[in-house]
């Protein structure tokens, strides 16, 4: 791995076990045996390396919730999108944890966040669109793009409200799970009498994730 890229997956594995608050360049050239001088030499300083991990972030939101075309829609179909929502939101904890601040800091990924997140909207906005017209929803048509951006906003918000509502300090694996059930409730509340038994599979399914049977 090129050491650019070393720096910035160190970088957000350190800011999502840490916070990004409490995470310095010093501190990840440090994690990489490198001298300041040298993780200088790839980054100005640390928004430049956050930056780069949101073009991570925007590449992944491009391929986990691109609309489906020509295919039967069933368990595995969705899971794929539910599981693509749980590694966001797994991958970049640190920038959901802290949201306000980082974007607050930064006016260029202001920006680029509000493009991305009406790139979602569309997409998703898409995927509901297609549900319905499969016999999978039952919504009316002026109704898709608000759902679709209520089901945007838990998943924005999941992460911050679980550290304000409670004495946890970590987002563990369990707790983004929750999160996806909370969706699927959402998703459960339109079905239609053909979909039901799927929408149920896919609730068991994540419930198993996140209270994993102790061994």
């Amino acid at each position: 791995m090129k050491t650019r890229d070393k720096i910035i997956y160190a970088s957000l594995e350190l800011f999502n076990e840490h916070g990004e608050r409490n995470i310095t360049t010093n501190h990840i050239a440090a994690h990489l045996n490198m001298s300041p001088g040298n993780l200088y030499y790839h980054f100005r300083n640390k928004e430049d390396i956050i930056r780069c991990i949101f073009s991570l972030y925007e590449n992944h939101l491009e391929s986990g919730f691109q609309p489906y075309e020509d295919k039967q829609v069933d368990v595995e179909l969705l899971i794929g999108y539910f599981d693509a929502m749980f590694y966001t939101l797994w991958q970049f904890r640190f920038m959901y944890a802290n949201l306000a601040d980082i974007l607050a800091r930064d006016e260029v990924l202001k920006k680029r966040y509000l493009h991305a997140q009406q790139q979602v909207l569309t997409r998703s906005s898409h995927v509901l669109h297609k549900l319905k017209q499969d016999g999978f929803l039952n919504l009316d048509t002026d109704k898709i793009t608000p759902l679709a951006d209520t089901i945007k906003m838990i998943v924005s918000f999941w992460i911050g409200y679980q550290l304000t509502q409670s004495s946890t300090s970590t987002i563990t694996k369990a707790t983004l799970y929750e999160g996806v059930l909370r969706v699927l409730m959402i998703f459960k509340a339109y079905a239609t009498p053909t979909s039901v038994a799927t929408f149920t599979r896919l609730e068991q399914h994540y419930q198993n994730l996140a209270n994993p049977e102790p061994h």
